[in-house]
């Protein structure tokens, strides 16, 4: 039997108890709905089983309600998963990149062809399978076989070239570029006429030798070899300074004997680096004149070390190290192949606004950056020249005028020996000396026929007007034109004597000092082969000197270095020969503006104006 429900003991006496057969469906008009017709009916469902009250009202939430993500991109992505793909995006960029460089720039066991010299001054190409030993431009390819070229000078080898040597390569380089430029035409089918050299495309085919080294297409240099500056002292003093971005060195070498070409293309060479923001370095290792410092200051020292020496380059033009010096002269500043203006231009034909003389200008003025940075003579001549500048300006002033009244000091430049005038009826002989003094005495009328006293001749001023006198040729000084008028030396500190000045002070033969030769003498000029030939010295450019030959030549140096400072420091105007390389150099250490704009500069060899290298 089962258990009944006792309810007397509760304490709700109302309970209502609903009897077990009793209908839990909800009536029709509460779910406002029909019931079912049957228990069978298609419209019979569970609904009518399950009671659904209705709904409540219930209390305002005290937490705010979740906020809905936006509408957009930026709304449905993350912000750090935004990141996170970019990150994973640049780093499989950059994977593929290097890849891809590494790729394209190794270089290939593939001969390289180099240049290898034939006889009869031809050059032809030939593939090696190993570097040359000897300098000379080189063509490599990459993965793709796309062809450049460089240029393989052996780290063992002695620096610095010889003058062919450097002529050589940049002949050969003018070759290889042209030959790189046709490879890469000729694969890509296109067919151009290459006429000369073209720095422009150049640029693209050539790899530095620190580049080349980096891709392996040279072999690193185990030990740098750096070069020796002229500076006395300088060994070691740059030994924890960095090593130059990029640099010009300029190689004091020539087969020519004179010294103004080489000065003048040291000064031009000068102002180049500095326009392009490279170091500068001089290398005297055999220059015919023996150390720079024996007859100038030592040049300004960079803040870096100089290059390894088998990556100063002879070329291209745009090398990270450039090595210059007269074989390379057309490299570095575009004139011919001599390196010098075999045909200058008549001045009456030049127009200010045409280009050939806006480049005069430039070169004038890249020779006078140099000029002010580096022509500093040694401490004994420096002091003497100063001395004497001094002298001269003093024999000027007229007296009793407290310095207000002055003469005309007009300089002179006399060039004979081995170069002869432009002119056309001189161009055999010389430039006749009363030439000079018919320019300098018009110039001295010019000046004081109308300055005097109730606008006459001002006689104290032609009075103390006289010419400095600088030549090669100390006949010069005893010739009846010069000693007919008020002349002087520009300097007698060092002199050029005759074979009979020479014989005057020593009469005696058993007596003459050991370096004097009897047969010697400078009549008639500066001669290469005379020069060549001091203190008995073989006639050859590229024969080591004795110290002696050496000593003399330094002095030569510097009696033509103190000339010409005292004829531009001491000269209201100078007098001179544009075919002498010194008649150059006067204008350049007199200025723009006081030799052209003023015209203190006078040209007598044709209407030539001034020209540099």
């Amino acid at each position: 039997m089962p258990p009944t429900l006792d309810l007397s003991r509760t304490a709700h006496s109302k309970t209502i108890i609903y009897p077990p057969r009793i209908n839990l469906r909800r009536a029709a008009s509460y779910n406002h709905d029909k019931g079912p017709l049957s228990s069978t009916s298609s419209r019979f469902s569970f609904n009518h089983l399950v009671f659904s009250p209705p709904p409540s009202p219930g209390l305002p939430s005290l937490s705010p309600p979740p906020r809905r993500p936006s509408k957009g991109l930026a709304g449905l992505v993350r912000p750090s998963r935004v990141i996170r793909y970019t990150v994973w995006l640049l780093t499989a960029l950059c994977f593929f990149y290097g890849a891809t460089w590494a790729l394209e720039h190794s270089p290939v066991p593939a001969p390289a062809l180099a240049w290898a010299a034939s006889p009869h001054d031809q050059y032809e190409m030939v593939g090696q399978d190993e570097l040359p030993d000897f300098p000379t431009p080189i063509i490599v390819t990459d993965r793709k076989g796309r062809p450049s070229w460089t240029v393989s000078i052996p780290p063992s080898h002695i620096f610095p070239l010889t003058a062919d040597q450097y002529s050589d390569i940049c002949e050969k380089c003018r070759e290889v570029s042209a030959r790189v430029q046709d490879l890469r035409a000729n694969k890509h089918g296109l067919q151009q006429a290459y006429l000369g050299f073209r720095p422009d495309s150049a640029n693209r085919d050539f790899i530095d030798v620190q580049e080349a080294e980096k891709v392996g297409y040279l072999p690193r240099s185990a030990a740098v070899h750096n070069l020796k500056t002229a500076r006395e002292g300088s060994r070691g003093e740059l030994a924890g300074e960095p090593v130059c971005e990029s640099s010009l060195t300029f190689v004091l070498e020539s087969s020519d004997a004179g010294m103004g070409r080489a000065l003048m293309m040291l000064w031009t060479a000068y102002g180049l680096a500095q326009q392009e923001g490279r170091a500068f370095f001089i290398d005297d290792t055999r220059w015919a004149y023996g150390e720079y410092t024996d007859i100038f200051q030592a040049p300004p020292s960079p803040k870096c070390r100089a290059p390894p020496r088998h990556e100063m380059l002879p070329c291209p033009r745009h090398a990270r190290h450039l090595v210059a010096s007269a074989a390379t002269a057309g490299e570095l500043f575009g004139v011919g192949r001599s390196g010098r203006l075999e045909t200058p231009v008549p001045e009456a034909l030049l127009d200010e606004s045409a280009a050939v003389t806006a480049n005069q200008k430039t070169m004038f003025a890249l020779a006078r950056q140099g000029h002010d940075a580096l022509f500093h003579l040694n401490k004994e001549d420096s002091d003497y020249v100063d001395a004497r500048v001094r002298e001269l300006m003093a024999k000027r002033i007229i007296p009793k005028t407290k310095g207000k009244q002055n003469g005309l000091t007009i300089g002179i430049h006399v060039r004979r020996g081995d170069r002869h005038p432009f002119e056309y009826q001189y161009r055999e002989s010389y430039m006749p000396l009363n030439k000079y003094i018919e320019v300098a005495r018009d110039m001295v009328d010019d000046r004081f026929n109308h300055t005097g006293p109730h606008g006459g001749e001002d006689t104290a001023a032609k009075a103390h007007s006289f010419l400095v006198v600088a030549s090669d040729d100390p006949m010069v000084y005893e010739s009846a034109e010069f000693t007919a008028t008020a002349t002087t030396t520009a300097q007698d500190r060092i002199k050029l004597a005759s074979k009979q000045a020479i014989q005057q002070a020593n009469p005696d033969k058993h007596v003459m000092r050991k370096f004097v030769d009897e047969t010697f003498g400078w009549e008639g000029g500066f001669f290469a082969a005379m020069f060549w030939h001091l203190a008995g010295g073989q006639n050859l450019a590229n024969t080591l000197p004795s110290l002696e030959t050496v000593r003399l030549r330094s002095l030569v140096g510097r009696a033509y270095m103190m000339d010409l400072a005292v004829l531009a420091d001491a000269s209201d105007a100078v007098i001179c020969t544009v075919s002498a390389v010194g008649c150059r150099l006067l204008a350049v250490m007199m200025g723009w503006d006081s030799a052209v704009e003023k015209e203190n500069w006078i040209n007598i060899d044709g209407g030539y104006g001034w020209m540099g290298v």
